[in-house]
C-alpha cells in the first residue's frame, strides 16, 4: 500500500480499507430480497415490482435464456433504456456467468455493427422502438439469439404485446413470452469467480470505435461497497421501508449501473424507473414521490430541475436527500443554490474503466468547489509526468491521473494493444490531467485526450471526424467542443468543401443522422477554405478550439 495522505479528510465512518464479498456480483441483491421481500424494487410508471418477485423473474430469465443454450463466458448485449427489462436481464445474464455488453439505444446500425463485430455477441435483447436499426443489424451481423420486448409491457394497464404486434422476424423470441413461458426458479449452478468477466462497458478511444473495458465481478462488488459506504452516513438514516433512489440516468452506461441499480438493490431502495429524461414529464414523475432518499444525476439536469418553474412548489429541498453528481464539473451557481436549500450533495470523478468510481468529495467532511476531490478506499493515484509518464509531478504541478484499485478494469475486450498502452503494472493511466493541493485534494485541469463532455455523455471527437469524412463533398473535417450553457459543451464541426462543391449546414446534419446518436451530431458547422495544420499534415484541433474560447472572451 502507497501512502495515502487523504485519507485524513474521510467522513467519520468511510473506512479505509475494506473487506469485500468473494461473490458473484448479482447475488449482493440476496441482501434485500431476504430482509424485505414485499417491499418495491422497482417502481415504473406506478406499477411495483417487489423484491421477491423481481428474484423470481431474474431466476426465470435466467434458466429461459440458459435454455436458449446461453453459456458462461458468451456475451450477451443489452440494448435498452432504464426499465424492469433491463434489471431483470442484466442479473439473469451474470447469473449463468455470461457477460452483459452494455449498448445505447440510441446507436445507429453503423455503430452498433462495430459493436457486435467487436464482442461477437451471441444473444441481443432489444426493445419495438429501435427495430429499424437492429433488422439492419442483423443482415450484416450474424447474431443467433434476439429477443425483443415492449416497454409498455411492464406497466399495468398498458396491455401486454404480441409477437404479431411487434413483426418479429421468424426465429426471434419475444421477451414477456420467453418469462412466462419458464416456471424454473433455480440457481443456475454455473461456477463464477471474482476474477470472471461480468460487463462490457464501451468508452471512447481516438481511433473511432469505441473500447470495451472489460469489467469482473469483483469490480463491480468493489464498487457497490465502496459507493454504499462513501454516501452511506446520509442514506443510510432513512428507514429501509423508506429509501428510494431516482433512476434517471441511462442503466446502459456504468454510471447508472453501478450507482443506481447496484446501490439501489444492495440497500434496499425502490427504483424510481424513469427511461427518458423529459423535464416537464419528469417534474411531475417528482411531484408524485414525498421523499427521494438518493438522485444521481449529472450538472445539466440539476441545473433544469432547480430552476424549473415548478421547482418550488415541489419542495425539493425537503424532498431530495442526497444529490450525486457525475460526468461533468458543476457550476459554482448550482452549487451554492443546492447548499442554501440544505440538500446534500457529493461530486467526484470516475471512468467507465474504473467501474465508474474512484476520485470524490466527502459529503459531510471538507468539500472544495471546483475539485473532484480525494481517491475512494483501496485506491492509490499518482500524478505523473505528461510527455513521458514515469516521474511523478510534485504538489501543484499538473500531471496525469494514474490511478490502481479494486476499481480498475481488467482491460479492454479484445484489444490488447490499447490494454497495454494504458494499464502498466495495475496502473491505470487516465489521459485526465490534474493537480493535488497541500491538502492532497485533486482539481482537473485538461483532459489528454480531446473527449468531448456534452449534457454528461463522453463525445470522442475523431469518430465524428470519420462519418464527416464519408460525405463526398467533404475534403477536410475536424470536430472540437465549444462551451455551451445548457449541456457544458456542444459539437461544431469545422469543414472544408472539395474544390467546386457547394455544401449547407443542413445537408451535413442530414446526413449525419444515420451516422451518429443523436448526442454525438454536430449543433454548428463552419465552413473554411482551410484547416490548420501541422508540419506532417495533422489537423491541429487544438488551434481551433483556442479560436473558439477566444471569441468567447471578446
Amino acid at each position: 500500500m502507497e501512502s495515502r495522505p487523504w485519507q485524513r479528510h474521510y467522513d467519520y465512518d468511510v473506512p479505509t480499507t475494506i473487506r469485500y464479498p468473494q461473490v458473484p456480483a448479482h447475488q449482493l441483491m440476496q441482501v434485500s430480497v431476504n430482509a424485505y421481500p414485499d417491499k418495491a424494487a422497482l417502481n415504473f410508471y406506478g406499477t411495483e415490482t417487489t423484491f421477491w418477485e423481481l428474484r423470481e423473474q431474474i431466476l426465470r430469465m435466467a434458466n429461459a435464456l440458459g435454455g436458449l443454450g446461453v453459456q458462461k463466458g458468451e456475451r450477451v448485449g443489452l440494448h435498452l433504456p432504464t426499465c424492469p427489462q433491463y434489471v431483470i436481464t442484466y442479473h439473469a445474464v451474470l447469473s449463468l456467468g455470461a457477460i452483459v455488453v452494455n449498448l445505447n439505444p440510441m446507436y445507429t446500425t453503423q455503430e452498433l455493427k462495430a459493436l457486435a463485430q467487436n464482442t461477437g455477441i451471441t444473444t441481443l435483447i432489444t426493445f419495438d422502438m429501435v427495430l429499424d436499426y437492429i433488422r439492419p443489424l442483423c443482415q450484416a451481423v450474424e447474431i443467433p439469439r434476439v429477443i425483443v420486448t415492449k416497454i409498455t409491457d411492464f406497466i399495468d394497464g398498458f396491455g401486454k404485446s404480441t409477437s404479431e404486434e411487434l413483426e418479429l422476424e421468424k426465429g426471434w423470441h419475444h421477451f414477456s413470452l420467453l418469462l412466462e413461458g419458464c416456471s424454473e426458479k433455480r440457481v443456475p449452478r454455473v461456477e463464477i469467480a471474482p476474477t470472471d468477466p461480468a460487463l462490457i462497458q464501451f468508452t471512447g478511444g481516438t481511433t473511432g470505435i469505441p473500447k470495451g473495458a472489460v469489467l469482473t465481478h469483483a469490480n463491480l462488488v468493489a464498487a457497490t461497497l465502496q459507493v454504499s459506504l462513501w454516501g452511506g452516513n446520509t442514506t443510510k438514516l432513512t428507514p429501509p421501508e423508506r429509501r428510494s433512489v431516482l433512476a434517471v440516468l441511462p442503466y446502459f452506461h456504468v454510471y447508472g449501473t453501478v450507482v443506481v441499480m447496484s446501490w439501489a438493490l444492495f440497500n434496499t431502495a425502490t427504483q424510481i424507473l424513469v427511461p427518458r429524461f423529459e423535464l416537464d414529464e419528469f417534474m411531475g414523475i417528482l411531484a408524485g414521490f414525498e421523499e427521494i432518499s438518493f438522485f444521481p444525476s449529472v450538472p445539466t439536469m440539476i441545473n433544469a430541475i432547480i430552476n424549473h418553474p415548478k421547482a418550488p412548489e415541489l419542495n425539493l429541498d425537503r424532498k431530495l436527500g442526497l444529490l450525486n453528481s457525475g460526468a461533468a464539473p458543476m457550476p459554482v451557481e448550482l452549487i451554492d443554490q443546492i447548499t442554501d436549500m440544505g440538500i446534500f450533495y457529493g461530486e467526484g470523478w470516475g471512468m467507465s474503466e474504473t467501474t465508474s468510481l474512484g476520485i470524490s468529495n466527502p459529503i459531510l467532511g471538507l468539500s472544495k468547489v471546483g475539485g473532484i476531490g480525494i481517491p475512494w478506499p483501496d485506491t492509490d493515484v499518482r500524478l505523473m509526468d505528461v510527455e513521458e509518464g514515469k516521474e511523478e509531478v510534485p504538489q501543484g504541478e499538473p500531471g496525469e491521473i494514474v490511478i490502481k484499485s479494486p476499481l480498475v478494469m481488467q482491460g479492454y475486450w479484445n484489444n490488447p494493444e490499447e490494454t497495454a498502452g494504458q494499464l502498466k503494472d495495475g496502473w491505470l493511466y487516465t489521459g485526465d490531467i490534474a493537480v493535488r493541493d497541500e491538502d492532497d485534494y485533486f482539481f482537473i485541469v485538461d483532459r489528454k485526450k480531446d473527449m468531448i463532455i456534452a449534457g454528461g455523455f463522453n463525445i470522442y471527437p475523431r469518430e465524428i471526424d470519420e462519418a464527416l469524412y464519408e460525405h463526398p463533398k467533404i475534403q477536410d473535417a475536424v470536430t472540437v467542443g465549444i462551451p455551451d450553457e445548457y449541456r457544458g459543451e456542444t459539437v461544431k464541426a469545422f469543414v472544408v468543401p472539395k474544390e467546386g462543391e457547394t455544401l449547407t449546414e443542413e445537408e451535413i446534419f442530414d446526413f449525419c443522422k444515420d451516422k451518429l446518436a443523436a448526442y454525438k451530431r454536430p449543433k454548428f458547422v463552419e465552413f473554411r477554405d482551410s484547416l490548420p495544420k501541422s508540419a506532417v499534415g495533422k489537423i491541429l484541433r487544438k488551434e481551433l478550439r483556442a479560436e473558439e474560447e477566444a471569441k468567447r472572451k471578446m
